[in-house]
């Protein structure tokens, strides 16, 4: 029988939950009532994430091009709320060029890690964030995106929660020591419920439909947890900043809604339906 082991959060749990809840009152409030101003929330904390990830690679020497990374993603995150898929995926493509262009003058020696680093950094935040307009411009956009942040939120804490009360078997110590199975099966039963309920209450879909949206959205948010635990390991940092007290970094927040919001995107757009 194995050796009961008590698995250590390294959070501040009253500050975490006041944070968590402050910021999930003003996204809720915003995306309701005011949907530009949800979108520009989510802008802020894209920007915010990729400030903190462009110091701790610096630290590394090792440099992103920032301002055609910002720039285009901008762009890209515009167009695709009031112009589509389409008209972001020709901005991603005019923006690749222009990372490509930028790091010239600065010689050859870096130049393959700069830019290589700089096209991760593009895809990892700005693409990935633009699934979010993407969502909030289809039919019952508001629906979809509250129903993508609830996925998020119930695979964060049925696995937060799982991993306290029952967890025994780490799923990949050497990426994230904190991580159990036990967790991951919290995260994917709160996942399938809040998908199935969410599916049915805020969409009009099949539970069929929410149970494999919730399923999808578990094993990308855990992808989403090993890849920045990945990154911060090869980076060498604990956080990737202490801007959000008892969470540290916004990028440590929004990590598993990066990987959550295009496959959340597909899916719904799959069962439901586009524009």
């Amino acid at each position: 029988m194995s050796e009961r082991k008590t698995i250590q959060t390294g959070r501040n749990l009253p500050v975490a939950l006041g944070v968590g809840l402050g910021l999930g009152a003003l996204a809720l409030g915003t995306l309701l009532f005011l949907s530009i101003g949800f979108l520009v929330m989510v802008a802020i904390l894209v920007v915010v994430a990729f400030w903190e990830l462009n110091h701790v690679l610096r630290a590394h020497q090792i440099t992103l091009m920032v301002i055609p990374i910002g720039a285009g993603g901008a762009v890209m995150y515009a167009v695709a709320y009031w112009h589509g898929a389409d008209a972001a995926l020709v901005t991603l493509g005019l923006t690749f060029g222009l990372v490509l262009a930028w790091r010239l003058p600065g010689g050859a020696s870096g130049y393959v890690r700069d830019v290589t680093a700089s096209i991760f950094g593009l895809v990892y935040l700005p693409v990935m964030a633009t699934f979010v307009p993407l969502m909030l411009a289809q039919a019952h956009g508001a629906h979809r995106v509250l129903l993508f942040l609830i996925l998020v939120v119930c695979s964060d804490s049925g696995a937060y929660f799982a991993g306290i009360l029952f967890g025994r078997h780490l799923m990949a110590p050497s990426i994230s020591p904190k991580k159990t199975w036990e967790g991951l099966a919290g995260s994917v039963a709160a996942s399938l419920a809040a998908g199935a309920l969410g599916m049915v209450y805020l969409l009009q879909g099949a539970v069929w439909k929410g149970l494999v949206l919730g399923a999808a959205a578990a094993a990308a948010a855990t992808l989403g947890d090993l890849v920045e635990s990945m990154i911060k390991r090869d980076l060498d940092t604990k956080d990737m900043s202490s801007i959000l007290p008892g969470h540290g970094g916004v990028l440590d927040r929004i990590d598993a809604m990066l990987l959550v919001a295009p496959v959340a995107w597909l899916l719904m757009t799959i069962f439901l339906g586009g524009r």
